[in-house]
């Protein structure tokens, strides 16, 4: 019974962080074409936007958070092959436990600090400090899902 609820939260889990991962991948083409726009707008027109930066800024780090825990899943990260492939196989399934266990601790301090971000920035109404001035509570919720999903995608590690 426990055996197959493990199973349906891996499988869960590991659909989400694929959709996740796959979704945001179409952001890139995005994120080039503003970056694009701007840098045209800049100095080709030498009429600036006032939303390329943040737009950018804010896609970035979309692409970035969202697609870590995807990159996770496809063992995408970098490890210290120095290290690593050196030691034995029990040996590197115990640095590989200890590093998981290591960044669940960091992402539950981020879901912690981001969350209370996001309301903190929904009670204040927080903006960028740019001519557009966008709300900021958007990223922080992103932030805050990102760090849950990572932590998911690992908890999914250790089983």
């Amino acid at each position: 019974m426990l055996e197959a609820i493990l199973l349906r939260y891996c499988q869960f889990t590991k659909y989400v962080v694929s959709l996740i991962g796959r979704s945001v991948s179409y952001l890139l083409p995005v994120l080039a074409a503003i970056v694009f726009y701007e840098v045209f707008a800049r100095y080709v027109l030498n009429r600036p936007t006032i939303w390329g930066y943040d737009t950018s800024l804010f896609l970035f780090g979309y692409i970035a958070a969202l697609g870590g825990a995807y990159a996770q899943q496809r063992e995408a990260h970098i490890n210290v092959d120095i290290i690593h492939a050196k030691v034995s196989e029990k040996t590197r399934r115990i640095f590989d436990v200890l590093t998981s266990i290591l960044a669940m601790g960091f992402l539950v301090v981020m879901v912690k600090t981001c969350g209370g971000m996001f309301i903190e920035s929904l009670e204040f109404n927080y903006k960028t400090q740019s001519e557009w001035a966008p709300a900021m509570h958007h990223f922080w919720l992103m932030m805050t899902v990102s760090a849950g999903v990572f932590i998911a995608q690992y908890s999914t590690e250790l089983m």
